[in-house]
């Protein structure tokens, strides 16, 4: 009969490390898909994300452009500058 050798501590660490970082990428993966999907649905989020982050809205929009989406950012600036139009006007009255 074969001995039994136990296995090295490293295997053991490898191999948990290894769950680990594939449950991590999992993770971010969906986080990023459903910040995806709220930006690609809600303008007032994507209003939200300008005024607070711009450089990740310019990269959702570089992205609708590859894909072929390429008339949201001028959409999206036509809505906004309506909004702040009309939120003037009412102010005035």
């Amino acid at each position: 009969m074969l001995p039994k050798t136990p296995k090295p501590a490293i295997w053991k660490f490898i191999k948990g490390s290894a769950k680990t970082l594939f449950v991590l990428e999992a993770v971010c993966f969906a986080a990023s898909y459903g910040l995806y999907y709220r930006m690609n649905t809600d303008q007032e989020f994507r209003q939200y994300i300008n005024e607070k982050y711009p450089f990740a809205l310019d990269y959702y929009y570089k992205i609708g452009e590859i894909v072929g989406d390429s008339n949201i950012r001028q959409t999206d600036a036509n809505y906004w500058s309506s909004q702040a139009a009309k939120f003037n006007n009412d102010r005035r009255e």
